[in-house]
């Protein structure tokens, strides 16, 4: 079973500084029939303006990945992080026991384009912790690059619960398969471009929620960028 969730269909304000697409419930944007899927809670699509964003905030027990599309994003947190993300560059956050921190875009010029991910830990109370990371193009070329995993699998960052997000930059007309463990499930995100997902068409934005199925097929209509999310 595939459920579709089309990006015009998302949660969406826009505060000038902030343009923000919400795929479930997250701040002034509530939907009854789109809180979360699975452990996956918050999936944002974000546009900073520059010069402009988040002023220091706190957050606790949650695994939070940002990931970064065009742009730069300047971090800085109560652990002492101080980083900038920069394009295919990513960010594991685990508030755990409470931490804050504040994300700016420090170009005076240009706009950052990012996705903000939230997952549930696996239990409350995990001592908070960051990691940033950049993959290489080569990994990810027409195939499944593990990006996070509850071991690190592969290099991956390490989240606190148990599933695996993958990040793939597809060539048109190519193909990936995936399987899905019985009783397991998967989201797919597509960040670029669009795909058939077995059959399905997803473009730009769009993502699904994928029950029941135990092998998906990912096909590039074309160039695209897709993260894809195992979840128990």
């Amino acid at each position: 079973m595939i459920q579709v969730r089309k990006s015009a269909d998302r949660g969406h304000a826009n505060h000038g500084w902030l343009d923000t697409y919400h795929t479930f419930s997250f701040s002034t944007y509530q939907d009854r029939n789109h809180v979360h899927f699975r452990a996956l809670r918050v999936m944002n699509e974000d546009r900073v303006a520059p010069g402009q964003g988040f002023g220091t905030h706190p957050h606790n027990d949650m695994e939070i990945v940002t990931y970064v599309l065009e742009g730069a994003l300047e971090h800085k947190d109560s652990m002492g992080n101080g980083e900038v993300l920069r394009p295919g560059e990513f960010q594991r956050m685990t508030a755990g026991t409470g931490i804050t921190h504040s994300e700016f875009n420090p170009s005076s010029t240009e706009p950052v384009h990012l996705y903000q991910i939230w997952l549930f830990p696996d239990q409350k109370g995990h001592t908070p912790s960051y990691e940033q990371k950049r993959f290489p193009d080569d990994q990810l070329h027409n195939r499944l690059r593990v990006v996070a995993s509850p071991d690190a699998e592969e290099g991956s960052l390490a989240i606190h619960q148990d599933a695996k997000i993958y990040l793939s930059k597809l060539d048109k007309g190519a193909s990936i398969e995936q399987s899905i463990a019985e009783s397991r499930h998967a989201w797919l995100q597509v960040l670029r471009g669009s795909v058939l997902l077995n059959g399905t068409p997803l473009a730009t934005s769009d993502g699904a929620a994928v029950s029941e199925e135990r092998l998906l097929k990912i096909e590039a209509s074309e160039a695209a960028e897709i993260m894809l999310f195992d979840l128990s």
